[in-house]
This record gives C-alpha cells, sequence and structure tokens, in this order.
C-alpha cells in the first residue's frame, strides 16, 4: 500500500493545544488535523452532550410534520411506518413505532420483502394501508425518488411524510412534508444524517411540542446502530448522536442488542462492534428471509422470545456467509477470467443471491479496489444490481450519467442499487467503463494508509492510551488513526491463528526496550517474513485487547515494510 502521513504546518495550534491538554505534540496534532484548536473546541470533541444537538425545526418541513402527527394523535388515527430492509431502515421503524407508540398512536410497522418488492416504497405497502383505512404513512431511509408511489397513496387519499438522507432529484415527489437535509431547499445545518437520525430529529420535534417528558434521549442506541451500519461521516451531530448511543450500549443496553452483541462480550462495545457483530446479523434478516424477525428483536422486550429471535437470526447469518462467499468465488472467477483490463468491474449471473449481491460488490472492491457493480435476475428480463465504489470516484455522479441504460437507481457516492433490463446490460457496462476510464485519476487504484504520525513505541503510554481513546467513536470523517513505527524486530516468535491460520501474533519491539503484542489480521502471507527480523517499520492501530478481565494494549497492524 502507499504511505501518505498527514501533514500539519499549524504548529503554533498545535503547542498551545499540548500545553493547555497537557497532552502529547501527537494527540494535540491529531486534534489540529481534526480543524479542533481551541480548549473550548477540545471540551467540546471530548465531550458530547444532548445539548449540543441542532433544533430539529431548522429542517425544511419539519413543522409541517409535526402538525400532521399531532392532528393523528388528537384524531386516534391509525398510522403505517414504512422502512427500508437494511439496518438503517430497520433501525428507524424500530425507533419512530416505539415513540409513536408511547403517544399512546396505533402504529403498523411495515418492511418491504427484499426479493418481491425490492428497494423503496412499495404499491404493496399503499395497498395495505389502504385496506386498513390509514390516511398517513410515514417512510424512513427511503421515499426521496417514490413520485409514482406517492402519487398513487395520494389517489387513494393518503398522505405522505418522507423522512430520508439519499440524494435527491432536481424535483421532489409530491408529499406532505419531505424531511432530508440533502434538500438544496433545507438550511438544516449538518447535512450527513443517516436515516434513522432524520428520523430522531422528527421524535426530537414532536417531543419539544409534548407536555410530558418522554426521555428520548434513549432511543440514541439505535442511531448509534444506524450510524455505524450506514458507514456515514463521525463528524457534527452524528459524533454527538453516536457518542451518546454507545453510552447508553454500554450502560443499559436494548435486550434486542445486547442479544446480538453476546457474540462479541466485551468490557466497552465500539462503532466497530456495531458495524462487524450487531449490523450483518440484521441485514441477514432482510437478505435471507424477511426485515421484520430483525425489527422483532429491537422492539422487543420478553428475554426467552429475544433469544429464539436472535438464534434464528444468527443461522440466517451464518447461511448468508455460505451463499457470499460461494457468490464471491464465482464473481472473482468472472473478472480473473476477462481478457480485457478494465478500470471498473461489472459481473453477472442470474441465479446470484439478491441479498447478498451488495456485499459482493464490497468484496470485490476489497480485492481489486475498483469500483464494482454485481448483478442478478430478479424478474425475467429485469436485472438488480448493487454498486460499490472507491476513494475519489462519485458513484452517483457516474451513475446519473449512464441514466439512458438505466431503469432506476439511488444512492450516494460510495453506494448505489440499481435496476435495468437485461438487454441493456452490454450498452451498461461499456459506458459505465467508459464514464469511469475518462475521469478516474490512474494512481486512484493504489490503496492509500493516510497516516496520523510517525511515533516511538515508548510514546506509546498508559496516559497517552487513555486519551487516544476518548477521540473515540472512529469512523469516516474520524478514522481510528494509524501510526508508524520504525526500526522496528520481532521479539520471540511468532504465531500463527485463526481456523485457516490467516492470521498472526507477535512482540514488536524497538531499540531493545519498549516492546507491544501485535496482531495482523490477514496477514498469513507475511507470517514467513517475520520472525527474527530487523529494521523494518510497521503502520498500525494502537488497540485494546481483553482477556479474562485483564486489558493490555495491543497493535492491530495494517502493512510492514
Amino acid at each position: 500500500m502507499n504511505w501518505v502521513i498527514k501533514e500539519n504546518n499549524d504548529n503554533e495550534s498545535v503547542k498551545r493545544l499540548s500545553n493547555e491538554l497537557n497532552i502529547s505534540p501527537i494527540l494535540s496534532s491529531m486534534l489540529v488535523n481534526r480543524r479542533i484548536k481551541t480548549f473550548d473546541q477540545a471540551k467540546k470533541f471530548f465531550r458530547p452532550n444532548f445539548e449540543m444537538l441542532h433544533d430539529p425545526f431548522l429542517m425544511k418541513d419539519m413543522s409541517l410534520a409535526v402538525e400532521r402527527i399531532q392532528k393523528a394523535i388528537q384524531k386516534n388515527e391509525s398510522i403505517m411506518i414504512f422502512g427500508d430492509y437494511d439496518v438503517d431502515g430497520t433501525s428507524s421503524v424500530a425507533l419512530l413505532s416505539m415513540y409513536l407508540e408511547s403517544l399512546g398512536l396505533k402504529i403498523i410497522k411495515y418492511l418491504p420483502d427484499r426479493k418481491k418488492e425490492g428497494y423503496g416504497v412499495s404499491i404493496n405497502a399503499i395497498d395495505h394501508a389502504f385496506s386498513k383505512n390509514h390516511k398517513l404513512i410515514i417512510a424512513l431511509d427511503c421515499g426521496i425518488k417514490a413520485h409514482k408511489q406517492v402519487e398513487y397513496a395520494k389517489e387513494k387519499g393518503i398522505e405522505f411524510i418522507i423522512c430520508d438522507h439519499h440524494n435527491p432529484d432536481k424535483n421532489l415527489p409530491k408529499a406532505l412534508a419531505i424531511l432530508n437535509p440533502k434538500r438544496k431547499d433545507c438550511a438544516y445545518p449538518f447535512k450527513e444524517l443517516c436515516g434513522c437520525g432524520v428520523g430522531f430529529k422528527l421524535v426530537q420535534a414532536i417531543e419539544s411540542k409534548q407536555s410530558k417528558d418522554n426521555q428520548v434521549i434513549n432511543y440514541l442506541d439505535l442511531v448509534a446502530l444506524a450510524i455505524a451500519a450506514d458507514v456515514v461521516p463521525l463528524t457534527g451531530e452524528n459524533r454527538v448522536l453516536a457518542f451518546i448511543g454507545l453510552q447508553i450500549i454500554n450502560s443499559n443496553p436494548r435486550p434486542g442488542i445486547h442479544s446480538l452483541l453476546k457474540k462479541n462480550i466485551k468490557k466497552e462495545y465500539t462503532i466497530s462492534d456495531l458495524m462487524y457483530y450487531v449490523g450483518p446479523r440484521i441485514n441477514a434478516a432482510g437478505r435471507m428471509k424477511h426485515a421484520s424477525l430483525a425489527l422483532e428483536v429491537l422492539i422487543c422486550n420478553d428475554i426467552n422470545s429475544i433469544e429464539k429471535l436472535a438464534l434464528e437470526i444468527e443461522d440466517l447469518n451464518t447461511s448468508r456467509k455460505d451463499i457470499e462467499k460461494d457468490i464471491t468465488s464465482q464473481a472473482i472467477e468472472q473478472v480473473d477470467n476477462s481478457s480485457e483490463k478494465l478500470n471498473s468491474i461489472v459481473v453477472f449471473d442470474s441465479d446470484w443471491n439478491k441479498g447478498v449481491i451488495g456485499i459482493v460488490a464490497s468484496r470485490l472492491v476489497d480485492k481489486y479496489y475498483k469500483p464494482s457493480i454485481v448483478f442478478c435476475e430478479s424478474s425475467k428480463g429485469v436485472l438488480t444490481a448493487s454498486a460499490r465504489s472507491i476513494k475519489g470516484l462519485d458513484l452517483y455522479s457516474v451513475l446519473n450519467q449512464c441514466k439512458g441504460f438505466i431503469d432506476q437507481f439511488g444512492g450516494h457516492k460510495y453506494a448505489a442499487g440499481l435496476t435495468i433490463k437485461k438487454e441493456n446490460l452490454e450498452g451498461f457496462k461499456k459506458h459505465f467503463e467508459n464514464i469511469v476510464s475518462q475521469i478516474i485519476d490512474k494512481n486512484i487504484f493504489e490503496q492509500e494508509l493516510l497516516i496520523e504520525s510517525k511515533i516511538n513505541l515508548n510514546e506509546i503510554t498508559p496516559k497517552f492510551f487513555r486519551i487516544l481513546k476518548q477521540f473515540e467513536p472512529f469512523g469516516p470523517g474520524n478514522k481510528s488513526p494509524l501510526f508508524l513505527s520504525e526500526n522496528l524486530k520481532t521479539k520471540g516468535k511468532a504465531f500463527e491463528l485463526g481456523k485457516e491460520k490467516e492470521h498472526i501474533k507477535l512482540n514488536l519491539t524497538q531499540d531493545n526496550k519498549t516492546s507491544y503484542s501485535s496482531i495482523g489480521f490477514w496477514f498469513s502471507n507475511k507470517f514467513n517474513n517475520l520472525e527474527n527480523k530487523e529494521n523494518f517499520s510497521a503502520v498500525y492501530n494502537i488497540d485494546e485487547n481483553n482477556w479474562k478481565d485483564l486489558s493490555s494494549i495491543q497493535l492491530k497492524l495494517k502493512d510492514l515494510k
């Protein structure tokens, strides 16, 4: 990988913060790199609190949405809460439905069937709402492009409130209210909320009009889960929401979230734990069976029922892994057998499982580091795809330039979904490759490790690590920092770990003084080069290893030279 060390030319701010906060210059440099240059800014960064959240009424159409929901409360109406079948959508439906039910409203929860109904607001849901005489549907984590569906609902006397965070078209659906900070006419200060985040702002706004205190802060564990799974920037308001949500998960976890974390028992859970342990299991329900299973886990309070549901979801996740592994192998075979050297990857098989093609696209990006699209046949003559991109390539913009071949698409910079007619596949593939080739910088295909700072092992003290942990939660926009240490050598024997001995564990030392236990996931190919070696460099995260109530600092290796 290409190692790039962050430049920091504001030495004055680094020095001042180091003195004022009594911290290492490396840590104060990290703050400056995150545009934090004063004591007060650092205090807010390290101590996020609920009062830092923006006024929800700054969001366009918020007053309209709240007024309509208050009317529903007064008239004792039933409302349909509709959400996407992924983690963000499922968490959103759980959050808003539980809150509105606490206000006495009758709620119908509706998550579409991924295979039968596909992404977005479904006609089936509108017909169901009509059959039950519901006059209002609130769509969460979807709906920003549901022009036809909203018109169809209007013909049936049903109003729509849309809570979405995906990029809107120039023209918006004719809904009663559209809450989306990415609207060009929306002055909301923070644009990067996830769908559940937008849903929470609606709850926050409704709550401000209620006479009783409903403790809306207690719903932020669901928002933190959605933030983790949707990989939105962990800056600004998202950082505050995730920080408080993690506090709730670590102090008084929702039974459903706790049950899904049991496979990874830790003293303190992080955004990464939600992303790698809870998120895939919730998604597995929607991918392999139906998202309503995951929704039930999130809203249920009966421990016995939760345990049964969690076991079923665990089985579905295991099946998902097997299917995903098989399809990934087939997709890699297609790429490797192609005689063309392309800047993009587009693969297709009619029999691939629609529920896992997004994960397969991510696996292809991991392996080849090229924008990747994986198609399957969702119905006769209609192909559905999941697309994933790489740093520096705006996938949404590229797909926008391929609209002539696409029936429908939506998403954002790094991830999208689309449908096309089968006969358009080859034309789309060529056009997509042409657009990518025109705009892409060839150097972009070299994976880059952005290093926070060089550091000597003896500078990694307990105090340093304690303050470093306060930079959490880590994620996009506030990534877990990478450090570079040079002139290293191995101390003692390196060990292979894992079922297939795919990981390694070893001790690194510097100047024969300080040494740290280190682990390299998927480093087995480097194993033979590591024993009794010296004078090499390593890039790593500084992590914590918990074993039998003992905690110790551990280096998580990313690359070696």
